[in-house]
């Protein structure tokens, strides 16, 4: 499996996703702004993200997909992996029915968890209510991204990565079309418009997976649910991982819950701003290579070729810190010009630009760890070993809750109280990876070779010596940031292409990169040709 071809399906598809993502964000940003319908909103929508990475990108693949494989491996090709695909869908469709009609009932209490109850905003009854009837929209996406999941990790076991990869592009294109076609007058009624298309896009989500799956020539029969031993097994495996594995996302959760409670209103909106950007290289790099990777580890592990595995994630650990490192020096260096450029228009303003860029300097602290994370737990799920991952994401949920309860009243003093919340996701983040790293490396199921040893060093660098030039660069884009799109558009475009100009450079200048190694990957592709 070639890591950068593959990444690099994956990864366009979900750079197109993003961008759309963005638009999606800009268009919010102006319609809405940074108030209390925009934070109503954010809540509402955070369920539906933090389901889809606790369930969806973490506990239902880490599950699902090495099972999946064992009984490829087994001798029974794909006819026995999906005769267990039909067994877990019976289980699951009936489950995930009682659990969101649950959910729709328990609305107001949810609401008021997640949002910390808007304590400092001071909602009237009609405002919170208006959040509540936002969350209901929105919670049968819950059913609808666990069914998605279940077809895309089928779809991913067959190395069909680019189909599943596309399928948030949907969701994108009915939240944009809302934006662009159903806006009213005031935020309210683009924040109800926006928390309906949530669902519209789960619906054209499972649509477009369940065609492919039929294109692949995989056909899911309904079957009567029937707890057999493989089912036991998943069972026992899925609750764990969708602790381990949506450790990010649970984080995130406390932080917004505490924003709200805590904070001034405008403060969910300026964290759900800097954590979208953040997202950007974390769904185009974590994402796609933690969808990659788990697949290829667990069938080169059933096929007993542990080195190849070992290998395989070498590679990725360094894919992922060559793509992450520009990012994150850029999102520290260069935050207050990126938010401008992208939001800062309408209902959108200065102070609101201001408050998301220390935001987002704040949560690309943890960035490198956010994709880490995602490189290293295949190597336990892949082993069917999701006890682990968990008892570290325990640790890192608790060192999350301390950090904000610490830095939130803490920074508010100075009216920064918003970069507390993402600097403690970030630390929590840190000490997560590092705790999978130690205990894989005791384990002897990985260590770093001498080609990560020596070019990581080289690559942080490269990555400093940008993050210095952008300083220097940035006070003659700023004044074109704002204003009409095609100006800011282009001033961005010239910003980000200077960075990634001066990044590649440093790279060759530092030696993470030599021109031998560019001339080695011509001659494979024009071998490949």
């Amino acid at each position: 499996m070639n890591l950068v071809k593959a990444l690099g399906s994956v990864g366009g598809l979900t750079l197109a996703s993003r961008v759309l993502a963005l638009v999606r964000d800009t268009l919010q940003a102006s319609y809405v702004g940074a108030g209390f319908a925009s934070d109503a909103f954010f809540v509402a929508f955070r369920l539906p993200n933090m389901f889809r990475a606790l369930f969806a990108e973490g506990a239902f693949s880490a599950a699902f997909i090495p099972l999946f494989n064992r009984k490829v491996a087994e001798g029974g090709g794909t006819a026995a992996g999906v005769d267990f695909a039909e067994r877990a869908l019976a289980l699951l469709l009936p489950v995930l029915l009682i659990f969101t009609a649950a959910m729709l009932i328990a609305a107001w209490p949810i609401t008021w968890a997640l949002s910390g109850g808007f304590e400092r905003q001071h909602p009237s009854a009609e405002q919170f209510a208006f959040a509540v009837m936002l969350s209901r929209f929105t919670i049968p996406y819950l059913l609808l991204i666990s069914l998605v999941s279940l077809l895309g990790g089928i779809l991913n076991s067959l190395h069909r990565f680019w189909v599943n990869a596309a399928a948030p592009i949907l969701l994108n294109v009915a939240m944009v079309s809302a934006l662009i076609f159903f806006h009213g007058g005031d935020p309210y009624a683009t924040a109800r418009a926006q928390a309906v298309s949530v669902t519209v896009g789960g619906v054209l989500q499972l649509a477009w997976l369940w065609w492919a799956c039929r294109r692949a020539g995989v056909s899911l029969r309904l079957r009567r649910p029937r707890i057999d031993d493989d089912v036991k097994q998943m069972l026992k495996l899925i609750v764990p991982a969708a602790t381990g594995a949506g450790a990010a996302q649970i984080n995130l959760a406390i932080s917004t819950a505490l924003a709200g409670g805590l904070l001034s209103a405008g403060s969910i909106s300026a964290i759900y701003y800097a954590d979208r950007l953040n997202q950007l290289p974390l769904g185009l790099i974590g994402i796609g290579l933690g969808t990659i990777l788990l697949p290829v580890v667990s069938r080169l592990l059933s096929e007993g070729r542990e080195a190849e595995a070992m290998e395989t994630q070498n590679r990725g650990l360094e894919l992922a810190l060559f793509l992450t490192l520009p990012a994150t020096a850029a999102f520290v260096f260069a935050a207050e010009p990126i938010v401008r450029g992208l939001f800062q228009h309408g209902a959108f303003g200065a102070a609101d630009t201001t408050r998301a860029a220390q935001a987002l300097a704040a949560f690309s602290i943890g960035l490198p760890s956010y994709v880490l994370v995602k490189v290293l737990t295949p190597g336990f799920y892949a082993r069917a070993d999701t006890k682990t991952p968990v008892r570290l994401a325990l640790w890192s949920v608790a060192i999350n809750l301390v950090g904000n309860l610490i830095l939130i009243p803490t920074l508010a003093h100075w009216n920064i109280g918003q970069i507390g919340p993402p600097l403690a996701t970030a630390l929590a983040s840190t000490v997560n990876v590092a705790s999978l790293y130690v205990v894989l490396s005791r384990r002897g199921h990985f260590a770093l070779d001498p080609q990560v040893k020596r070019k990581v060093p080289r690559l942080i660098l490269a990555a400093l010596l940008m993050g210095a030039s952008l300083l220097l660069v940035t006070p003659f884009v700023d004044p074109f940031l704002t204003g009409a799109l095609v100006r800011r558009g282009l001033a961005l475009t010239g910003l980000v292409g200077a960075g990634v100009a001066i990044y590649v450079l440093a790279c060759f200048a530092t030696g993470a990169f030599r021109v031998a190694d560019l001339r080695s990957l011509l001659r494979r592709r024009a071998t490949s040709r």
